[in-house]
Order: structure tokens, then C-alpha cells, then sequence
């Protein structure tokens, strides 16, 4: 996503709106606040999740996480693993 002045959106506009036609967001600035926002025209059709996130953060409503875990969390105690959940609900299913 770009950030670009009013002044210098005016003298390079085609180069902004080619990106924007090319999938990027361009965020318009007037004294480092965004005015506006140059966006990829709407598709038919579901939308990317990238997109939606994108959204979700720029309004608010969506957080992003703050750190990857490298491995998965460590089983709490009396958790079984999820392979042998799924065994078990497996073997529960044939009953019937």
C-alpha cells in the first residue's frame, strides 16, 4: 500500500492509477492525513481474505496478531492429541 501527497498524486496521477489497476491501494495525503484512497476497481464475486484483513485493519474492526507462534501450543492438561480426536470420533461413527 502507498502513501502519496495530493501535490504529487496531481503531477504522476497515470503512474498511480496504473498501480491501482494493478491491485494496489494508494492512500491519498493532504498534511500527512489520509483523504482519500485510489483502490482497484470491485470485481464480481467474493472478495480476497488479504483484502478483507487489509480493510478490517485500515477501519478498526480487525487486530492483526502481534507475533507468530514457530510451533503449535503446547496440549493443556487432560487434552488428547488431535489425531487420536479424530480416531475416537471416527470409531464413534461406526457404532451407528
Amino acid at each position: 500500500m502507498r502513501r502519496v501527497g495530493i501535490k504529487l498524486l496531481k503531477n504522476r496521477l497515470s503512474e498511480y492509477v496504473r498501480a491501482a489497476e494493478a491491485g494496489e491501494t494508494v492512500l491519498v495525503t493532504d498534511r500527512d492525513k489520509v483523504v482519500a484512497e485510489l483502490v482497484p476497481p470491485r470485481r464480481s464475486g467474493p472478495r480476497p481474505l488479504s483484502v478483507v484483513i487489509e480493510e478490517g485493519v485500515r477501519e478498526g474492526w480487525y487486530t492483526p496478531a502481534k507475533r507468530r507462534f514457530a510451533e503449535p501450543l503446547p496440549l493443556r492438561e487432560g487434552g488428547i492429541p488431535f489425531d487420536q480426536l479424530m480416531a475416537d470420533l471416527a470409531a464413534d461413527r461406526e457404532d451407528r
